[in-house]
């Protein structure tokens, strides 16, 4: 039986950069940094020498993303960044300040793909937004009611 989901893992080309856009646009928190190597990652991945860097982030509800960035097994295929894309689509995250934070996305060169919309339950507004590396962002904050 599932308690809860653990983390996203989000595999980036430039951490870096990845990192700037979670942490210092986004307002995540780093809680780790690792660069693995060895038997037990390549055995989990199904790999032969592996050298991985993770980077755990976690926002104020303790919500995790891990960013991985394979040095030795670069990525040879292009996601094509869609909604309906096969895989990870999109990661939702929760804020209070929604129009706040896409204007400031905005002025870094991240925009939204749609209007900030009110869902039809009234209880929140939301937009999607193609943040670093292309990964799509679902913007969610609650209407107070």
């Amino acid at each position: 039986m599932i308690n809860g989901v653990r983390h996203t893992g989000i595999v980036v080309r430039d951490i870096d950069g990845a990192i700037n856009f979670w942490v210092n646009l986004l307002g995540f928190n780093i809680v780790s940094n690792h660069l693995e190597t060895g038997n037990f990652i390549d055995r989990l991945l199904g790999l032969e020498d592996v050298i991985v860097q993770t980077v755990k982030l976690v926002a104020r509800d303790q919500t995790m993303i891990e960013l991985l960035h394979f040095e030795s097994h670069p990525s040879k295929e292009t996601w094509s960044g869609t909604p309906y894309s096969s895989g990870l689509t999109h990661v939702a995250l929760l804020t209070s300040q929604l129009s706040t934070l896409v204007a400031r996305l905005n002025a870094q060169g991240f925009h939204t793909i749609n209007d900030i919309e009110v869902a039809p339950s009234g209880k929140v507004r939301v937009c999607y937004l193609n943040g670093f590396e292309g990964i799509l962002l679902e913007l969610v904050e609650a209407i107070a009611i």
